[in-house]
């Protein structure tokens, strides 16, 4: 079992970061890889990109939305409880390797994923601009971190309460149109994802995004994680989860993640009004 050393809630408690005890995982993890996670022996199981890892410590972080029954079971979780299951490093890791200026851009939760790969792609030295948007400015994560892995940091909110007013792509554009960018990282919602790859392709600019495919094994053998890439079928957990922007289907990949969305929401009101009944 694996023990939740710290605990931390974010974005007006809709996000939540978890620091687990897990030595062997936190020794080979490379950024851009996840783990899957089961709270109880019933529990559904959640793949999770790491935010963080600390090989001397043993640890991996985890940031994650609380977004149905399974992440609001993560949620009820305290420090010195314990997940039943955590599997990983599963997937491939992010190719790090000096190309000059390269702009890393992350909304969401996404930006949780984009940490690691950022201050990676800063050690290995580039000069890295980074780009981070929410709706609103509380609902912002990793600031500072983020302000730490990079050379240049903009921040952008939906409803400009915070930063920038609008989309990170409205930054993305000016960042292409004044620098020589030699690659694009962009990781957060589908939509987002899809419209910084639509506008690097029209730049010429070699973009990766990391995908959140709906996934069950993690090793290629169920094929819940299938994304079209390129007219290709490619597996999320075995081949990615990151992928060329340019060739991703992004719409059939929001048509596969809505399948279940009213039998999640659902579960979900199920699960809170348990909750509520046992309070009571």
């Amino acid at each position: 079992m694996f023990e939740i050393l710290r605990r931390e809630e974010m974005a007006n408690a809709t996000v939540v970061l978890n620091e687990i005890s897990a030595p062997r995982i936190a020794n080979k993890a490379k950024p851009g890889q996840f783990v899957i996670l089961k709270a109880t022996e019933t529990g559904e199981r959640i793949p999770l990109t790491m935010a963080d890892t600390d090989a001397k410590k043993g640890t991996i972080t985890i940031i994650y939305a609380v977004v149905g029954k399974s992440t609001a079971l993560f949620k009820s979780l305290q420090v010195g409880e314990k997940f039943l299951d955590v599997i990983g490093p599963l997937g491939q890791a992010t190719h790090l390797e000096k190309l000059g200026t390269v702009v890393c851009v992350g909304g969401g939760t996404g930006i949780a994923v984009l940490h690691p790969i950022t201050r990676g792609l800063k050690e290995a030295g580039n000069n890295v601009v980074a780009i981070i948007g929410a709706r609103t400015k509380d609902l912002l994560i990793l600031e500072d971190k983020m302000k730490a892995a990079s050379h240049e940091l903009h921040v952008c909110t939906d409803d400009g309460s915070y930063g920038h007013h609008g989309f990170v792509t409205d930054v993305l554009k000016k960042a292409l149109d004044k620098k020589d960018v030699k690659m694009v990282v962009g990781i957060g919602p589908v939509p987002m994802m899809k419209f910084v790859s639509k506008l690097t392709k029209e730049y010429g600019v070699k973009t990766l995004v990391s995908l959140n495919a709906i996934m069950v094994d993690g090793t290629g053998m169920c094929g819940c994680c299938r994304v079209s890439v390129g007219g290709d079928t490619r597996f999320a957990c075995v081949d990615g989860p990151e992928f060329d922007g340019h060739k991703v289907d992004f719409d059939e990949l929001a048509q596969r993640l809505d399948a279940y969305k009213d039998l999640e929401k659902q579960s979900y009101e199920r699960y809170t009004q348990e909750c509520k009944c046992k309070a009571g």
